[in-house]
């Protein structure tokens, strides 16, 4: 009949495309996408669709889609590409120390989604943010922290990060890598005196971060309390 010889024939081109992708292929196509954007191959808008694209897309065929017209690129499922500086290096602007490894609770990751922590929350000493499209805000006014200084390795990208903490604390982020990204500081720098002092560094692209007091201590400082 020929019927079962043609299906399993079909299986080595069609069913690869339709296997399942998982969270570490579809972020493993982001980080590409981002250094496109670095190397100026995608403008941000062409980013941000194709970003969509690989976070809703459930095969490889539908992930593979995204990088289809970008040169030197591994397509997920397939042997490696030659070497090229697009697929195999890092953007010179975006080049920094390794962070070292985090212990998985010190970890706030989001993708595309809005994250907060507030009242009587458990402060690590130090903590990794990994956000994409989020916005994210920490408030440290009733946390529980074990030391006085707290470290943010932040690694951001098209994403808020909002700093909330007591009037005595100090905030430091000059250690922040700025790519296309702002940064408003409205409390102190340092020295740590008060029983809190950030130190916020890594790399924040086409993001913004505010460190700022509690709505309420902004209005008794202006009313002289």
């Amino acid at each position: 009949m020929g019927g079962p010889e043609s299906v399993s024939n079909g299986v080595g081109s069609v069913g690869d495309r339709d296997l399942r992708v998982s969270d570490a292929e579809r972020e493993h196509v982001g980080q590409l996408l981002q250094r496109a954007v670095g190397l100026g191959m995608l403008s941000l808008g062409e980013f941000t669709e194709r970003m969509d694209t690989a976070l809703a897309a459930k095969t490889r065929g539908e992930l593979n889609a995204v990088l289809i017209d970008l040169p030197g690129v591994r397509m997920i499922g397939q042997p490696a590409a030659p070497p090229t500086t697009f697929v195999n290096s890092t953007p010179s602007f975006a080049k920094r120390p390794p962070m070292p490894p985090t212990p998985a609770g010190n970890v706030i990751r989001s993708r595309m989604s809005g994250v907060t922590r507030r009242g009587p929350w458990q402060v690590a000493p130090s903590l990794h943010l990994n956000n994409w499209f989020s916005g994210v805000t920490l408030d440290f006014t009733e946390a529980v922290m074990s030391t006085q200084v707290v470290e943010l390795n932040v690694d951001d990208f098209c994403s808020s990060l909002t700093l909330v903490v007591p009037a005595e604390a100090t905030v430091d982020l000059n250690g922040l890598d700025l790519i296309g990204a702002s940064v408003n500081n409205k409390v102190r720098t340092g020295p740590p005196l008060g029983p809190l002092h950030l130190v916020v560094h890594g790399s924040i692209r086409f993001g913004s971060v505010t460190a700022k007091h509690p709505f309420i201590a902004h209005w008794r400082k202006l009313l002289g309390h």
